[in-house]
C-alpha cells in the first residue's frame, strides 16, 4: 500500500511526516527549507509510493485566515501543478505546534533540544498525518 505524506508548511521551512506501507503509523520524517521542498518532494516520490498529500491549513481559534494562509492555499496549488497524480487533503492545523513542543515536553526533552524549531516542525507534521489517519 502506498504511503501518505504530510507537510506542515512554513515560509522558511516544512516540516514533513510519513506513514508507514500500511498507512496505520505516522512517523516524523525530517524538515526541509521551503526553497528545496519541490526538489526534496520529487526526489522522494521516485524512491517512495505515496498516494496521497495531507497539508495542514493554518486557522485562527475564529476559524479565520491567519498571515499564513494564503502562502498555504498557494503552495497547494503549485502542489497540484507539479504532482497531479497525488491527491491533496488540507487538515486543520490549529494548535499543532503547542502540542509538539507539550511532546518535546513530555518526551524529556531540554529546553536547548525544544529550541530546535525543525523538530518542532516535524512534530506538527507528524500531528497533522495523525489527526487524518484518526479520522478516516
Amino acid at each position: 500500500m502506498p504511503k501518505i505524506l504530510a507537510i506542515d508548511y512554513g515560509s522558511k521551512r516544512c516540516g514533513l511526516a510519513a506513514t508507514d506501507n500500511s498507512q496505520i503509523i505516522a512517523s516524523a520524517l525530517t524538515t526541509v527549507d521551503t526553497k528545496e521542498i519541490f526538489k526534496f518532494l520529487t526526489d522522494y516520490f521516485l524512491k517512495n509510493q505515496v498516494e496521497a498529500i495531507v497539508l495542514g491549513e493554518p486557522k485562527r481559534l475564529d476559524t479565520s485566515d491567519t498571515h499564513n494562509s494564503q502562502p498555504v492555499r498557494d503552495f497547494r496549488k503549485r502542489l497540484e501543478q507539479k504532482f497531479p497524480d497525488k491527491k491533496i487533503h488540507m487538515i486543520d492545523e490549529r494548535f499543532t505546534s503547542k502540542m509538539a513542543f507539550q511532546t518535546m515536553i513530555d518526551g524529556g526533552l531540554s529546553k536547548k533540544q525544544r529550541r530546535d524549531k525543525s523538530l518542532v516542525d516535524q512534530i506538527s507534521a507528524t500531528i497533522i498525518l495523525q489527526s487524518f489517519l484518526a479520522g478516516r
